[in-house]
């Protein structure tokens, strides 16, 4: 593929591998090529992780080196990005630029929806998408919004992060040339590799001939769905753009099956322009579907050949085809044949066929409707659920219908048709009284969700039938549909988000050259969109570099009897095969007394070690391994609790007295609230390079990890070596998020006892599913509670039980149950409360830590119990949850910690104020009035959050600080840069102390062999910690200048600098930060867990389709206390990142499993974290203002973990928006709800008469296809 050409033939490794299967964008380049019958060049963004290399005969490939570097000159597109800080980790920032560079280069005046558009295929895990779309809408000549001045009248208060002054301007008059060389005419080209022989044909004779020569050969052309033919050996013919066609006429649209999805819109746009509304309905359909369908660079390499002969039924394209009446021309063995699509689709076998010609009639009868409906788990850039094209024909000037055609997607093996709902409704009324007999989804089919999948066949009808009646009042005077019935027939429309900043400026009296409290540019943010900055996977191959493939458990609780490697090492380049006996130290240690084996029987067993990736990958599925079962074996936290199944310790917190609280209680509410888990999705996957120095026993590890300290002394222990030989390199991390803390450090260990082994250095790259597979995420968790309440929702008693889903062995699964249980109480003064914490073991991938740890699961759990109490109340959730608050001046928490609610208090109420909460909830209940299958929700909570490590041990770290004789200043420090910029605020810290420009300062890596023993970055304490070291580091150093400057101050910082190396003055300094002592006594309930608190709010309104479960986050405005910014924009950039995150574990992001416990949801096809279709429009973020925090590095505080947990105020509007369908409908407002709140929950609890028809059968027990763990 292009993407392995140009990473390691080329060296071009600015174009980066996140997924391999064009789900994330992270690898697109622009593909531009000469269109002999437009006499043109054209220009696409593509994923270059799909695009074949032999299918770029001809054309010119762009990367993101090509267009500008920081050596030579910027192109605005870099620069923009950056200076509107859209770059936090990075790694996704070179794919951002080259889909925005390829648009500049067909449009260099986008419009915001051009951008949009371009943008869905991009995804990113740090930023949350605004700055991004704010530094590239500034192509548009769209004024960025930052009004905040608007809102209040404090002269320090500003809402400007970034400013585009001086940028460079865009010129296409610079761009590059398309070579001269490549204006040549198509010939039939032959390439033979060691698998596929691959034919291009010249022209349609000639690929008609190859068909009939290699018979059995696939027609390949956009290559998006890959891996039909991976391990067959036979030629591939790839068709030439000559017979890639398209030709619009009054009647119709011819289209070449070679035509791209995205010039089919194009020319269907097009026909929509010429032919006008009434005549283009079928166009409007397909566009409507088009532009959900897939990502812009998916669209421009796939075919609609392609799309049809693929046959899958989640692909949306066949069932409005067919109900369009759409006909296909087949060349086939030499014949020409018509088919309709229904017919070839159901029918045929796709490999022996060309489809050459699909014609769409317009639809330019007066009576004739049609349209196309899908529902998908994300919005956009997501296969679907179900997807439906129909087309209804009535007799003239009545409502009678004539000819009805319905066609479903995801609802069989292949597209299907109601026929029968169709016969008998012609001649008759059109109603929905026969669709539920005859569409069948079994409980078994793929995908499994069968009654949410029947009770969209149903809602998709009902929806094309209130169409069709609206449209027809104005022609025949039928009844009018119900006016609050019409909003249902609105879309959601997918808009780009603005955003409304506010944050305290520096004061007047601060010196111009101090950068602290600015909003500095992320100090890598132009390596980064060049890219320039490298990544582990990036660094050059070492002389003889080998690869690790890991060999993994295919038994989930089983005794391995035998390991036969044979196969594997019998083939090409395959130079062994390490398993536990080949660990020169212990294979197995202790982790706080518990055990962890390196290779073990759960998860990884052994690792095949040969010459390429490819061959390491292709041996290691050829591993036999023999086991004997085990019973019992289970998976999920019921099952664990039915086996009395958990790991130790067993952690309880309590306050007051239970059993007095539920004495006086009005109302006693015992519920349960479960939380399904989230994969890490860091956009660089984890792995490292293992670097043996062949010198007493050293080693060199270039790794992705969090704690460099903790994968050093993994690999020793492995290795039997001292941890002063091993040197771990860590430049900077594509994402971390918790998730490369303790599973890299196994990995690091496996490929260096493979570099031990074979005494060569070796390269371990986890492919995405690998990693998904492997490494786990956060952890599933079930929340069960009794609770005593008053009339007025005073909560005086609440019992919580916390089950978290370990996996096989315990990780840091006891730490994230002890964040869960000490996050209890949010900010509620709840006088008698107890928690009681149970992790428990499964025989599933061990759980690990993730962004915000136990922390979010823990307060939402609390948080639903306040919601819960205000619907048995009768109350507004604010008001129950006002009313509960810790509000004295003073307060305790719940593990006895002192604090101050003060500024939680403040935030509350002004997220109340910014956020117009009463107006909008009178707006809300009006718009809950006037429509019946829409509703609206809004949630707002408040947030109290620990920030350190609870293990007092842990709050330490160093840095070592150096001057150079021509005054440049190096800084290592322990600290990792993943993307939160603790890099760049330890150099705005130094400049401050030294007094020199912050370009003086240079932070080169993070490395063992400079700072020992660092504690992890997380906990939100990054910064805190790092941030001192370093003060104290520079601090000492201008200690030591001192005297020299009282006796020169006319000294340059080099005249002083040169002066003190005359005079023997040291200039290097280490700094050292140990942190408070922070423990908890679980006998007492008692200690100090944390350094001090993180508060804030968020408010969040959605709606909701109760047809579909679909919803809209509308508007969401944070008000977050941060203490004093150091850097504010860095500040809001984790705000609304981690905010983002939150989107996805409350809403979409869903983790499924099968019933043997095999990770079902691996990849980014079938797991869907947040694009931007899902950031709210209006999403607003406002730091604090005046603000202290004595606790920490110039009164700032910790800030990347906090804002997750603010997702939920989407979860709980959702629950509220429900709750208004259901009131309206009669049921209880008390109803299961779990989350993610997916749209299948969303659908099912709007409980209607299409949910309740044909309800499945209870008392059959069949396998379900996937469970909740």
């Amino acid at each position: 593929m292009l993407l392995a050409y140009l990473r390691r033939k080329v060296g071009l490794t600015g174009t980066k591998y996140g997924c391999g299967g064009g789900g994330c964008g992270a690898c697109t380049v622009m593909v531009s090529r000469y269109d002999p019958i437009q006499e043109t060049v054209l220009h696409w963004s593509v994923t270059a992780c799909l695009q074949p290399i032999c299918s770029l005969h001809g054309a010119a490939v762009v990367t993101v080196e090509g267009i500008g570097s920081t050596k030579t000159k910027l192109h605005p597109v870099q620069e923009r990005i950056a200076k509107a800080h859209g770059s936090q980790c990075g790694f996704c920032t070179p794919g951002m630029v080259m889909s925005m560079y390829t648009l500049l280069r067909n449009n260099p005046q986008p419009t915001m929806e051009d951008i949009r558009e371009t943008l869905g295929g991009n995804l990113c895990r740090c930023t949350g998408y605004r700055p991004i779309i704010d530094g590239f809408k500034t192509f548009c000549n769209v004024r960025t919004v930052n009004s905040s001045n608007s809102h209040n009248n404090e002269s320090d208060i500003s809402g400007e992060l970034f400013s585009m002054d001086n940028v460079l301007p865009l010129d296409p008059t610079q761009d590059l040339i398309f070579p001269p060389e490549l204006l040549k005419k198509a010939e039939r080209l032959c390439f033979q590799g060691e698998k596929v022989r691959w034919i291009s044909p010249a022209d349609l004779k000639d690929l008609i001939k190859l068909k009939a020569e290699y018979s059995n050969a696939p027609l390949l052309v956009g290559n998006t769905t890959i891996g039909w033919f991976q391990e067959e050996v036979h030629p591939s013919i790839h068709p030439s753009t000559n017979i890639h066609l398209t030709t619009l006429f009054y009647l119709g649209v011819t289209v070449g099956a070679g035509c791209s999805l995205s010039v089919l819109k194009d020319v269907l746009l097009q026909g929509i322009e010429e032919l006008g509304p009434e005549k283009s309905r079928v166009y409007q359909a397909l566009v409507q579907t088009l532009q959900c369908l897939a990502s812009k660079q998916i669209r421009n390499m796939a075919t609609i050949g392609g799309n049809i002969l693929s046959a899958n039924p989640k692909y949306d394209l066949s069932s409005i085809l067919a109900a369009a009446e759409c006909t296909l021309h087949i060349v086939s063995n030499g014949n020409a044949n018509i088919f309709g699509i229904y017919l070839y689709i159901i029918s045929h076998n796709f490999l022996f066929a060309i489809l050459f010609f699909l014609i769409a009639n317009p639809c330019a009868l007066q009576w004739e409707f049609v349209s196309a409906f899908r529902q998908a788990q994300r919005r956009e850039f997501s296969f679907s659920i179900v997807n439906s094209g129909m087309r209804v024909t009535f007799r003239h000037d009545s409502n009678v219908v004539e000819n009805l055609d319905i066609f479903y997607g995801g609802v069989g093996p292949t597209l299907v048709k109601a026929r029968h709902t169709c016969k008998e409704l012609m001649g008759r009324y059109m109603g929905t009284q026969l669709l539920e007999e005859e569409i069948y989804v079994p409980p078994t089919a793929p995908g499994g969700q069968e009654e949410y999948r029947k009770a969209l066949v149903l809602s998709f009808f009902f929806k094309f039938y209130m169409q069709v009646t609206l449209e027809l009042q104005q022609k025949v005077g039928m009844n009018d549909l119900p006016l609050e019935y019409l909003s249902a027939l609105k879309p959601f429309k997918n808009e780009v988000p603005q955003a409304n900043h506010s944050f305290q400026l520096v004061p007047e009296t601060q010196s111009s050259n101090d950068p602290v409290g600015r909003p500095n540019v992320h100090q890598a943010a132009l390596q980064q969109a060049t890219g320039e900055a490298v990544y582990y996977d990036d660094i050059p191959s070492v002389k003889g570099e080998l690869f690790v493939s890991m060999v993994t458990s295919t038994r989930a609780h089983a005794k391995i009897i035998s390991i036969d490697a044979s196969m594997a090492l019998a083939m090409s380049g395959v130079v062994t095969f390490i398993s536990a006996k080949d660990v020169p130290g212990q294979n197995r240690r202790l982790w706080f007394n518990n055990p962890e084996e390196l290779f073990a029987e759960e998860e990884i067993i052994g690792a095949i070690v040969a010459e390429t990736r490819e061959q390491a990958k292709r041996a290691s599925e050829q591993v036999d391994i023999t086991y004997e079962d085990i019973q019992p074996v289970f998976f999920t936290i019921e099952e664990a609790i039915e086996h009395q199944s958990f790991f130790d310790p067993k952690r309880k917190l309590e306050r007051g007295n239970l059993e007095e609280g539920f004495e006086k209680a009005d109302h006693i509410l015992e519920g349960e609230l479960y939380m399904g888990g989230q994969e890490h999705f860091y956009m660089e996957t984890q792995g490292l390079i293992a670097i043996p120095k062949g010198e007493a026993g050293e080693l060199e590890l270039y790794v992705a990890s969090q704690h460099a300290a903790y994968t050093q002394e993994v690999v020793g222990i492995t290795l039997g070596i001292d941890s002063n030989k091993i040197t771990c390199h860590v430049k900077r991390l594509g994402g971390g998020f918790g998730g490369k803390v303790m599973k890299i450090a196994s990995l690091s260990a496996i490929a260096a006892t493979a570099a031990y082994k074979t005494g060569r250095a070796v390269r371990c790259v986890l492919e995405r599913e690998d990693d998904m597979l492997i490494t786990s995420g956060r952890s599933p968790f079930l929340g069960k509670y009794k609770v005593g309440y008053l009339n007025d929702g005073t909560i005086l008693a609440a019992d919580i039980t916390y089950y978290s889903n370990g996996g096989c062995t315990l990780d840091e699964s006891s730490f994230i149950m002890e964040k869960a249980l000490l996050h209890m109480d949010n900010g509620y003064k709840i006088p008698n409360l107890r928690g009681h914490g149970l992790v428990c073991k499964t025989y599933l991938p061990s759980y690990t830590a993730f962004r915000g740890f136990g922390g979010p699961q823990g307060l939402t759990i609390i948080e639903s119990v306040l919601h819960e109490v205000a619907a048995r109340c009768g109350l507004p959730a604010h008001q129950v949850r006002d009313i509960n608050m810790y509000k004295d001046e003073k307060c305790y928490t719940h593990h006895k910690q002192l604090f101050s609610p003060h500024d939680m208090v403040r935030c509350w109420n002004e997220c109340l104020e910014k956020s117009d909460y009463t107006h909008r909830c009178l707006s809300i209940k009006q718009f809950n009035a006037h429509n019946h299958w829409k509703k609206r929700g809004i949630s707002i909570v408040p947030l109290k959050f620990g920030i350190g490590f609870s293990k007092g041990f842990y709050n330490q770290v160093a840095a070592l600080v150096n001057i150079y004789k021509d005054g440049s200043v190096l800084i290592s420090h322990g600290g990792t840069e993943m993307g939160q910029g603790i890099n760049t605020k330890a150099i705005q810290i130094a400049s401050r102390i030294l007094k020199v420009p912050m370009s003086s300062i240079h932070i080169k890596e993070t490395c063992t062999g400079n700072v020992p023993n660092a504690a992890p970055s997380a906990a939100s304490f990054g910064t805190d910690a790092v941030g001192m070291a370093v003060k104290d580091g520079c601090e000492k150093l201008m200690r030591r200048l001192e005297p020299l400057i009282k006796k020169h101050p006319q000294f340059t910082w080099q005249q002083l600098v040169s002066k003190s190396d005359m005079q023997k003055i040291s200039l290097s300094a280490t700094g050292f930060f140990m942190g408070p002592h922070t423990s908890v006594d679980w006998e007492k309930s008692d200690g100090n867990a944390y350094y001090y608190f993180t508060f804030g709010a968020c408010c969040s309104e959605v709606e909701i389709d109760c047809l579909t479960g679909d919803h809209k986050n509308i508007r969401t405005d944070i008000v977050m206390d941060v203490g004093r910014s150091i850097n504010p924009a860095l500040d809001v950039g984790q705000v609304e990142g981690g905010f983002v995150q939150g989107i996805g574990l409350y809403t979409i992001e869903e983790l499924q499993f099968s019933p043997e416990g095999v990770l079902l949801t691996r990849g980014p096809s079938r797991y869907k974290i947040p694009a931007l279709c899902d950031i709210p429009p209006q999403l607003n973020v406002h730091l604090l203002r005046n603000a202290d925090n004595p606790h920490a590095i110039y009164s700032s505080k910790g800030i990347g973990e906090p804002p997750v947990f603010f997702g939920c105020t989407l979860f709980f509007a959702i629950k509220e928006a429900i709750a208004a369908a259901r009131r309206e409908r009669g049921l209880s407002e008390s109803f299961p709800f779990s989350s993610p709140a997916t749209a299948e929950k969303i659908r099912m609890a709007c409980e209607d008469c299409f949910t309740r028809m044909n309800p499945p059968d209870r008392k059959v027990k069949t396998k379900p296809w996937a469970i909740n763990v």
